[in-house]
C-alpha cells in the first residue's frame, strides 16, 4: 500500500483514532490508533489521502498554536483538550478522520470477536435480523414518488 503520509502524519493519525476510540483492558480491544487500524484507515482513505495528510498537518499545527507541541507528542489530558478544540474548529476534517476510524476499527477481527460477532463477511449466509414494526414504513409507501419511472 502506498501512502502520502508521513511518519510524523501517521503517528499524529495514531493519536488522534485512540482519542477518537481509547483502548480498552476491559474488554480485551485496542483502540483505533493500533497500528493494523490505522493501516486499515491509511488504505480506506486512499482518494482521499491529500485530504486527509492536509487534516493531519493543520491538526499537528493546532496543537503546537494550543498546547507547544505536536498532536502526537502531548500528553493525554492535552491532547484531549486539543482534539475537542480541534474537532470545534475544524468539524468537516475531524468528522471525516471520525468516521473513517469507526469504520475500520469495527472490521478489525479482534473488535468483532469482543462484540460476539462471527468473523466472517456477511454474505452469503447473511445475518438474522429480528422482524420489526412494518407499519413505521406506512408514510413512505403514502409518499408521493419523487423518480422518473424507467422504460421498458
Amino acid at each position: 500500500m502506498t501512502s502520502n503520509l508521513t511518519d510524523a502524519g501517521r503517528a499524529t493519525l495514531a493519536a488522534l483514532a485512540d482519542e477518537i476510540i481509547p483502548p480498552s483492558a476491559a474488554y480485551g480491544v485496542p483502540g483505533a490508533g493500533d497500528p493494523a487500524i490505522v493501516a486499515e484507515i491509511e488504505g480506506d482513505a486512499r482518494r482521499r489521502m491529500p485530504h486527509l495528510a492536509t487534516a493531519l498537518q493543520a491538526l499537528d499545527a493546532f496543537a503546537e498554536a494550543q498546547a507547544g507541541a505536536r498532536f502526537a507528542d502531548l500528553d493525554a489530558a492535552a491532547r484531549t483538550a486539543t482534539a475537542a478544540a480541534y474537532r470545534e474548529a475544524c468539524r468537516g476534517d475531524a468528522d471525516l478522520i471520525a468516521a473513517l476510524a469507526a469504520q475500520c476499527y469495527y472490521r478489525d477481527d479482534r473488535v468483532m470477536a469482543s462484540i460476539g460477532m462471527a468473523l466472517r463477511p456477511p454474505h452469503p449466509t447473511g445475518y438474522e435480523v429480528a422482524d420489526g414494526d412494518w407499519s413505521l414504513l406506512d408514510p413512505v409507501r403514502r409518499r408521493e414518488s419523487f423518480y422518473r419511472p424507467t422504460e421498458r
